[in-house]
């Protein structure tokens, strides 16, 4: 699903310990062995990311800045003021390995006739390693997802098979350097099967991060960003087919506030936004067994309004479920956004 400042459009984390490189690629400089990667958002508290990250430098090992857009073959741009060397060098020196995300705007049809295009497959194979070379970064991240929800089936299914090639052609270029090579998608879940062959991404990629998050999304009914039930149907599917060392499952550090019966898109809140709100309208802490997510409802203007969201006893409620499948690699959407907590959640620290 993809993620934008203050919304997600339909809506999980890199070279997890022990990942397996391709023969004759070299890993992606590491300090320790560290279990965990994470986003940097180029909005909101940019700095204060920063510094979340670094505060959180014995247990994460990569840090995705959320700052490139493709937005032609060619044309593969920072958005405006996001790109930020001094954070690359901060981050370098604290050993994290930095991996930037880069999203796409072509829907499915464009991107279909560009992946199917040698030429112009090649020119944005060319940009995007160009990329990493520019600012030192240790690979890239593709969170290609415009093409997975937009056009008919007959463009998804040319996507699907244009797209592991570009993965193919692009994974071979940056490990004959020594880059990792990651890819970002939604869950088989959300039926987009369409546009991704999971099992081919797989066995071309270092790392496949699996979105968990935005069950219930912006634009939908009420209800949990995750659940139990739903990451194990994740999980499931994707030991099925991707090596359990290549998967990353990314967990929610925000959530939703929905106007009941609106219609309107829900609003973004951050777990210190939505924590915040609950203390302010004076709301009970709810926690839902079930899913394992909190919530809470409040009345403001005549409207009822119902917020889920993560916190770190959700996590404690789900985190298990790696374990159960086999599955080390976990990830935060994102950095700043989350319950302080979590982080010892993930280190297996009861509460």
């Amino acid at each position: 699903m993809r993620k934008r400042a203050g919304g997600v459009l339909l809506l999980a984390l890199v070279l997890v310990a022990g990942a397996v490189l391709p023969s004759g690629a070299a890993p992606a400089p590491r300090t320790r062995e560290r279990g965990m990667s994470a986003w940097l958002p180029f909005w909101g508290d940019v700095e204060g990311a920063y510094r979340d990250a670094l505060a959180h430098a014995g247990q994460l090992h990569t840090v995705s800045p959320f700052w490139y857009e493709a937005t032609s073959e060619r044309a593969v741009t920072g958005r405006p003021g996001a790109v930020r060397p001094d954070m690359v060098a901060g981050l370098h020196r604290a050993g994290f390995a930095v991996v930037p995300t880069v999203t796409e705007t072509p829907d499915a049809t464009a991107m279909a006739a560009l992946l199917h295009d040698p030429a112009r497959r090649r020119a944005h194979v060319d940009a995007l390693v160009a990329t990493v070379a520019r600012q030192g970064y240790d690979g890239i991240d593709l969170d290609y997802e415009t093409m997975a929800v937009t056009g008919d089936a007959a463009a998804r299914a040319r996507v699907r098979s244009g797209y592991v090639t570009l993965v193919g052609e692009l994974c071979a270029r940056l490990h004959g350097s020594g880059k990792a090579c990651v890819v970002t998608v939604m869950p088989r879940t959300r039926g987009a099967d369409a546009a991704f062959d999971y099992r081919k991404l797989g066995a071309l990629a270092d790392t496949v991060r699996y979105m968990g998050y935005d069950l219930h999304w912006s634009m939908g009914e009420p209800g949990p960003l995750s659940s139990k039930e739903w990451y194990a149907e994740i999980l499931r599917q994707a030991v099925a087919e991707v090596p359990r060392d290549r998967i990353e499952l990314a967990f929610p550090g925000y959530g939703w506030d929905w106007v009941s019966g609106s219609g309107r898109r829900a609003t973004h809140v951050t777990w210190h936004e939505a924590e915040a709100l609950r203390k302010r309208v004076g709301a009970p802490y709810t926690f839902d067994e079930v899913s394992g997510t909190p919530h809470f409802r409040y009345a403001r203007g005549g409207e009822r309004h119902e917020v889920w969201y993560q916190d770190a006893r959700g996590v404690r409620a789900q985190l298990p479920l790696l374990a159960e499948y086999g599955v080390r690699g976990r990830g935060l959407w994102a950095l700043g956004f989350e319950d302080p907590d979590v982080w010892a959640a993930f280190r297996g620290e009861q509460s």
